[in-house]
């Protein structure tokens, strides 16, 4: 069956393209051109080559770096050839994407630490046997005055400037280290290099995988790489965007299975369309009569919820990992329960609540857990905490169970 209004690009590719566009803002020449890139790729029985750039900056991912990783396992799927760019060299300089001031970069160390566990946890998603994982310090540390004169000269200082960040910092009077204008230019010669047909990005990264294609024209490639920018995914607070800086807003790829049933089933309603979207494999026609369904009160938005949060953790964990964390949760918020199992932790007479959450990672920080109890959210056998410089009296108790937040439990014992 032929597309009618473009009669020369078989259903097939319409559709595929359709499926790999959902979510995603693709440039230029949106779906239809995808499609021809991907008949032209069938034609010639040549996989297209897929490029994400990866900054090891921080040795955990979230599920908001998932969403443009799930962009990636959809193209390997179909049979093309992914292509992962380890950032040796441009995370030593510090994407300066969406920054108000100069970022610090990473040692050699640094992003060597970092990147076993970017490898290890994006193994989740796409097949790493498979894929093709290059580290850019190999060719761009090894770049020579008149290699890097070259690069640069394709680029003018009024084109850096059109980059939001860089013309609000300019406009306000902050210092842009001459170092920052290399970033952009490094990840785009990086598709020089790879011989990229498509890179993926956040809508953060839109001036930079744009100039890829640039770079790759001026380096001589007549057809350079489409990009395909996806939506920075907001954290469970429905508001900011999700990182690790805030991490009770944060869904962490390592994080247990109990906790991501617990804070997928925090997210507010109107995101449940949007993450289904972006952060599962579902089937579109599937996603759009769930849409329907809750715009047209069928349908209680927690059952939605939860198969969203089953659906999530079946991708990084397990199905019976799934439905336990389901059971558990159950167990906890519907029938008040306890969960089945919890660290037990010999506490001595007299110890800090607060010392005590922050040491055994019940809380981020010892700031952290003042902050929980006077936001009521600290319980000791159901009772609410509400004193900051409490401690721990078991008062002729064997032992006690110490309630951190919604979903952290902890069974202390004398």
């Amino acid at each position: 069956m032929e597309n009618s209004q473009n009669p020369q690009i078989p259903e097939l590719f319409i559709k595929e393209a359709k499926f790999l566009s959902r979510g995603a803002e693709v440039l230029p020449g949106g779906k239809i051109e995808l499609a021809k890139k991907l008949k032209q790729a069938a034609d010639n029985n040549k996989p297209l080559r897929v490029k994400l750039g990866l900054d090891p900056t921080k040795p955990d991912l979230h599920l908001g770096h998932s969403v443009v990783v799930r962009k990636l396992k959809q193209f390997q799927n179909m049979g093309h050839q992914v292509v992962l760019i380890i950032g040796g060299a441009t995370a030593m300089i510090g994407d300066p994407s969406g920054k108000s001031e100069t970022r610090p970069g990473l040692t050699k160390e640094q992003v060597e630490e970092n990147a076993k566990t970017y490898l290890d946890q994006i193994s989740r998603l796409i097949d790493i046997s498979k894929a093709e994982i290059v580290n850019n310090a190999d060719w761009l540390h090894k770049m020579q005055l008149a290699d890097l004169l070259k690069l640069s000269s394709n680029v003018t200082v009024a084109q850096m400037l059109v980059r939001d960040d860089f013309s609000k910092r300019y406009s306000e009077g902050k210092p842009i280290s001459l170092h920052e204008f290399f970033y952009p230019l490094m990840q785009a010669y990086d598709s020089v290099v790879v011989d990229s047909d498509i890179e993926l990005g956040g809508t953060d990264q839109r001036f930079n995988v744009l100039l890829g294609r640039d770079i790759q024209q001026a380096y001589g490639k007549k057809n350079p790489q489409m990009v395909m920018l996806l939506p920075l995914l907001e954290g469970t607070d429905g508001v900011l965007k999700m990182s690790k800086t805030y991490p009770d807003h944060c869904i962490s790829l390592t994080d247990s299975p109990q906790e991501m049933y617990g804070k997928i089933m925090s997210i507010p309603d109107e995101l449940i369309i949007r993450y289904f979207e972006l952060t599962t494999d579902l089937p579109t026609d599937e996603i759009e009569n769930h849409k329907e369904q809750l715009k047209m009160n069928y349908v209680n938005p927690r059952d939605y919820k939860m198969k969203l949060a089953k659906t999530i953790i079946i991708d990084y964990h397990s199905r019976e990992e799934a439905f336990k964390a389901e059971e558990e949760f159950i167990n906890i918020f519907r029938k008040k329960g306890l969960p089945d199992e919890m660290p037990e932790y010999t506490v001595a007479e007299g110890t800090c609540i607060v010392d005590f959450l922050a040491e055994k990672g019940l809380t981020e920080s010892k700031s952290d857990a003042k902050r929980l109890i006077k936001g009521g959210g600290v319980r000791i056998d159901n009772e609410k905490v509400e004193d900051i410089a409490r401690t721990i009296h078991f008062d002729g108790k064997d032992s006690m169970v110490l309630q951190a937040g919604k979903r952290k439990f902890a069974k202390l014992l004398k």
